[in-house]
């Protein structure tokens, strides 16, 4: 009796140890442990940090790129692109330094943006122009900053607030993290950035939901009265294979109340080929599919609407649609990898294409007038003088391809060539006239002043928007 007590004793012990240790083990487990996500398009190729530092993770990278473009633009812009601005230059894309804090479950990173990105990224916000305060200014040089808590609850739960990142097209918004560089239309017409609160739930180690309550579709401030809302769901069951969703419901046109806008983004993602690397032909092989869908209803507009282009008394349709395809082969060591693909689009309504730059660009800007009797007029009028529109009605159908080679001497460093060719239903890429000026410079007049005051604009000059662009890319990418 003596010793079944003693037993029983201490197998309730050994219960009680296990039970402690499993929770212990749980606590401490990161989301998606031990799952190869290296391989991903969009993600962090990185196996660990270099750096050991406690409570905080720095990280710190560089994008840098040079761009040819077959149409040769006067003023070398690039039209239709959040990661490339300039031709036939050195063009620092991005510079970013910050990390990961953490402590005691307080969590919080912030990542700095300096290069051409602060300036390309920001102006496509419209709802900066809502109020006082120059919002653009204000968060132009902070691609994320959120501060959150984490509970052991489950496989963790984290609720944060700032600005993070939305991956909405696959596609992550630092080209380190992606194999293509210039993204298809799927991705670089979708939002890179949320700002609002984000909440992750990690019921096990393969699952994650999100639940998103943001000030808008890639927007600093709102656009009318009611938030953005959304979410994501992530699947991983094995480290080959990847499948996701994410979706959106919110107002996003300014001053158009009834307007609504949804919007669902689908992934797959599978690496079908997996050898060691210590092997030297071909050690990876992987492709991604992503397939979006959504519309915009109210204030004018209706949706998909049988795929009417015209108007009628039901309203214009206004909708999206796109996909894309990629394949990636891996090989000498995986430090070599060969990249094929492309994407299409279709978007009447225009409400999610890339706003052109320039002359050709429609968003407001403050102007000064001088009047003949000599007052000033104050006012805001379109930025160009032959602006590229995006109303009820107006079509918009594009479809792109590209090749790359990467070369990854180790997993912080990686240098692109990139072939890509991209085409559209309007005229939209900068041709050789550019979106600028005659001679290519923004100091170069393009309007004239009457005596009466009236400003029009120089005769025998307008953007030069063309259907499609050939594109070399040289990338040199870093990250630490």
């Amino acid at each position: 009796m003596v010793l079944a007590t003693i037993t029983f004793a201490k197998a309730k012990s050994q219960a009680v140890k296990d039970t402690a240790s499993k929770k212990h083990i749980l606590q401490d487990q990161n989301p998606f442990d031990n799952l190869d996500q290296s391989w991903v398009n969009g993600n962090d190729r990185r196996d660990s940090s270099v750096f050991h530092i406690p409570y905080f993770t720095p990280e710190i990278f560089v994008d840098c790129n040079m761009t040819w473009s077959g149409n040769n633009p006067i003023d070398q812009t690039v039209v239709g692109s959040t990661a490339l601005a300039r031709d036939n230059e050195m063009d620092i894309s991005a510079l970013g330094f910050g990390g990961d804090f953490n402590y005691n479950g307080a969590r919080g990173r912030f990542m700095t943006q300096f290069g051409t990105r602060d300036e390309v990224v920001p102006r496509n916000d419209y709802s900066t122009y809502r109020g006082q305060y120059d919002m653009q200014d204000a968060y132009r040089y902070i691609s994320e900053a959120y501060g959150g808590y984490h509970f052991n609850c489950m496989h963790g739960i984290n609720v944060d607030g700032g600005l993070f990142m939305s991956y909405i097209g696959l596609n992550s918004y630092y080209q380190v993290e992606n194999w293509d560089y210039q993204a298809s239309y799927t991705s670089d017409n979708t939002p890179w950035f949320f700002n609002g609160i984000r909440t992750q739930i990690f019921p096990s180690n393969f699952l994650k939901f999100e639940i998103w309550v943001i000030n808008g579709w890639q927007s600093y401030g709102s656009f009318n009265d009611m938030p953005g809302f959304g979410g994501n769901i992530t699947w991983i069951p094995s480290s080959n294979v990847k499948l996701l969703t994410n979706d959106y419901y919110g107002s996003d046109d300014a001053g158009l109340f009834g307007r609504h806008r949804i919007h669902s983004d689908n992934s797959l993602l599978v690496r079908y080929y997996h050898a060691p690397k210590s092997k030297k032909g071909v050690t990876q092989m992987a492709f991604s599919l992503t397939g979006d869908i959504g519309d915009e209803q109210g204030d004018g507009v209706n949706g998909f609407n049988g795929f009417k282009k015209g108007n009628d008394s039901t309203g214009y349709a206004q909708y999206f649609v796109s996909a894309m395809f990629y394949n990636r082969i891996w090989f000498a060591h995986g430090k070599l990898a060969w990249l094929i693909g492309g994407g299409w689009m279709t978007n009447p309504g225009r409400y999610l294409v890339l706003e052109p730059t320039g002359q050709a660009s429609d968003l407001p800007t403050p102007t000064a007038i001088a009047l003949s009797n000599g007052s000033v007029l104050q006012t805001t009028t379109q930025e160009g003088i032959a602006p590229f529109t995006q109303n009820p009605g107006d079509q918009f159908t594009g479809w792109d391809c590209s090749t790359n080679i990467a070369w990854m001497p180790n997993q912080s460093i990686e240098f692109k060539l990139e072939v890509l060719h991209r085409q559209a239903s309007v005229g939209y890429f900068a041709g050789p006239g550019g979106v600028t000026s005659p001679n290519g410079y923004s100091t170069y007049p393009v309007l004239t002043q009457a005596a009466n005051g009236t400003i029009t604009a120089i005769s025998g000059w307008t953007p030069d928007l063309v259907r499609s662009e050939n594109r070399i890319i040289v990338a040199i990418l870093f990250r630490i």
